[in-house]
């Protein structure tokens, strides 16, 4: 007689998050023989999900919402669905999702659970008065939810796991390091430099720890001093963050002539095809970004803020240049550095691809993911 197949949920947040970051682990699963359902609050790419073969639970959920009331309200819709699916396995995507699907689940009584900590982020790196009151709860959130003998903690960088094990939030035997959600390197190929004067672009959510501030302020510099470098930020405003930069401050900038702004760009490796340099001077507590892994697999050196994460992907002087975080005269230099070195631009790019190659290629990333399900789902995992 043939064992049913594995049901596998995934909690994310929104359904443009699941696509991004999860959906290549989702077709595995399914090309594996499990069944595959994903809730998450739609806001445009649901019919794309279903047409993936995939079972869809719209969960409405906001991101950042910390009112109780509709933090206790998604709770009771996250329980609604795991009762209906009853799945076998659960893959938490993110730090709320850890947190309010771990809830949910222990009133279930859903014992495996991959929780899937992309990085620290806000809570943990903001000074807001906000984030120093929310930082102890979810810290003790986390300890009670993470540190169960069938649930692993899936980090992107070591440091990330250092900080939840050496506080006492996860044992070590139950951390598992994943660098990242992946690049398709066949979609992200490296390319010649284009003949135009130097471009620096950084992709990102437009959210103050992001460091976008700091690079308006470095192009400015930039400006005073007559280089010859264009800077161009890509991505939109994130009403769902408290640091979000609201979209009239981003309007006015790029009417200051310093920064070209383009908003939610679609075709990011046509992006990184007419730019020279990858920015993200980000101080947010990140995971592996992964814009910096997409621009290195196109083959563009990197400068980046020396913090968790940017470390992973830019090595100083061999992918990119580290700058101390919010520092916006050393990102100017470094700008200013390789918009003037061509050479050194190339050689620091082939390194960039080459560690894309080793480390970051999606196909890795989503065969580490798989052994973490089969370790967690042993005999009922369907390939042997």
């Amino acid at each position: 007689m043939s064992k049913s197949k594995p049901r596998v949920l995934i909690l994310v947040t929104e359904d443009w998050y699941f696509s991004g970051n999860a959906l290549g682990v989702a077709r595995a699963l399914k090309a594996a023989g499990c069944e595959v359902a994903v809730a998450c609050h739609i806001t445009g790419s649901g019919e794309a999900i279903i047409r993936e073969g995939i079972r869809l639970f719209p969960l409405k959920m906001s991101r950042n919402s910390i009112n109780p009331f509709h933090l206790v309200a998604c709770i009771v819709r996250i329980v609604r669905v795991y009762r209906t699916y009853r799945p076998d396995i659960i893959h938490h995507v993110a730090l709320k999702p850890v947190l309010l699907g771990g809830l949910a689940a222990r009133i279930v009584g859903i014992g495996k659970i991959i929780n899937a900590v992309a990085g620290l982020g806000y809570i943990f790196t903001s000074s807001s008065l906000r984030a120093r009151l929310l930082r102890p709860m979810v810290r003790l959130g986390l300890r009670l939810l993470l540190n169960r003998t069938d649930a692993r903690t899936c980090v992107q960088n070591r440091e990330n796991g250092v900080v939840l094990t050496a506080s006492g939030i996860v044992a070590a035997d139950r951390v598992r390091l994943i660098p990242g959600a992946g690049v398709d390197l066949a979609r992200f190929q490296s390319s010649p430099e284009p003949s135009d004067p130097p471009r620096a672009t950084l992709v990102s959510r437009m959210i103050s720890e992001k460091g976008i501030k700091e690079t308006v302020e470095a192009a400015r510099l930039l400006a005073a001093q007559d280089t010859d470098v264009r800077i161009t930020l890509a991505g939109k405003s994130d009403g769902e963050n408290p640091s979000a930069i609201p979209q009239r401050q981003l309007d006015q900038w790029a009417e200051e002539g310093v920064v070209e702004f383009l908003g939610h760009v679609e075709d990011i490796p046509a992006l990184w095809a007419k730019s020279h340099i990858a920015v993200l001077p980000s101080y947010y507590g990140e995971g592996v970004p992964r814009a910096l892994v997409e621009a290195a697999a196109c083959g563009r050196p990197m400068i980046a803020a020396d913090g968790p994460g940017l470390r992973d992907i830019v090595r100083h002087g061999e992918t990119g240049l580290l700058v101390p975080p919010r520092d916006s005269v050393a990102l100017a230099g470094a700008i200013a550095d390789l918009s003037g070195d061509p050479e050194r631009r190339r050689r620091m790019g082939a390194s960039a691809r080459r560690l894309a190659e080793q480390r970051f290629g999606s196909d890795s990333i989503i065969a580490a993911t798989l052994e973490v399900y089969h370790e967690l789902l042993g005999d009922a995992w369907p390939v042997p």
